[in-house]
């Protein structure tokens, strides 16, 4: 690998004390190191390197998902799933990087959300980790009607639903009550927030499923009643009548993986941390 892009969450890095002595570093071994702060990633990029938390790589995944090249993220908060390298050792780690072959670079489906009104198209957009459709403000759970490929599942009450991907269900979903699932596979998982009800158990789709959450209307409550977060990143206001449809999308996002700590060990890492 010889051409480097990094994104930095500057609220980590401030002063970008860590960003340049990537920088420095990689420079001093002939690579090429773009800041994102400089200019736009160029072309024939080989790594983006991201710099902070599973946040500033979920939105980096979002930004650049037009671009087909993988990211390494380096850690600069507590312990992430997607941060490949902590702080401590990301010299180290990128010295391995440049001195090894290939590396290994992990393929992570993504979601495609597509919202309507009245029938019509209003807006899309696409998620690493999960759509979450929730209640916009107050106390007042939120209807749905859920189908799964036009057939309908049920009516929920309830704080919000997750439609989360693998690499997903590690954050909002499983703090929902919803399943661990291996971040390399392929498969939708629906989960119910806080749901008033019987039916009150995550489900697994097949990746090929399509999911629609449609916003229940009900008389004299003609106002924006939900939010739907992409990443929990992008918001858009659902009205009564409104719904999205939730399916895999055509891009996926790429991690680049360097240390021999695997999924399982990071989650027993996570778990006792907690």
């Amino acid at each position: 690998m010889n051409r480097f892009y990094m994104i930095t969450n500057k609220d980590k890095d401030p002063e970008l004390s860590v960003t340049k002595k990537i920088r420095d570093f990689l420079e001093s071994r002939g690579r090429e190191c773009v800041l994102s702060g400089d200019r736009s990633i160029p072309e024939g990029c080989d790594c983006v390197l991201v710099l902070g938390g599973d946040g500033t790589l979920l939105q980096a995944a979002r930004e650049l998902r037009e671009k087909d090249v993988p990211l390494l993220g380096v850690n600069l908060g507590t312990l992430g799933y997607l941060a490949e390298l902590d702080v401590h050792m990301a010299i180290s780690g990128l010295s391995d990087l440049l001195s090894q072959g290939p590396a290994i670079i992990e393929e992570r489906m993504m979601l495609k959300g597509t919202l309507y009104r009245q029938g019509k198209p209003i807006g899309s957009d696409i998620a690493l980790n999960d759509i979450l459709v929730g209640r916009s403000s107050g106390f007042k759970i939120v209807r749905f009607n859920v189908y799964v490929d036009e057939e309908f599942l049920s009516a929920y009450a309830a704080d919000g639903m997750i439609v989360a991907t693998p690499t997903g269900s590690t954050a909002y979903n499983l703090s929902a009550g919803g399943p661990i699932v291996e971040p390399t596979a392929s498969l939708l998982v629906l989960t119910p927030v806080a749901p008033h009800g019987m039916l009150n158990r995550s489900i697994v789709f097949s990746d090929r499923s399509r999911i629609k959450l449609e916003l229940a209307s009900l008389p004299g409550r003609p106002e924006a009643e939900a939010l739907v977060g992409f990443d929990s990143d992008s918001q858009f206001p659902l009205l009564p009548g409104d719904f999205i449809e939730i399916e895999k999308a055509e891009r996926t996002t790429k991690i680049l993986k360097l240390s021999r700590i695997g999924f399982l060990e990071t989650l027993r890492h996570k778990m006792s941390a907690e």
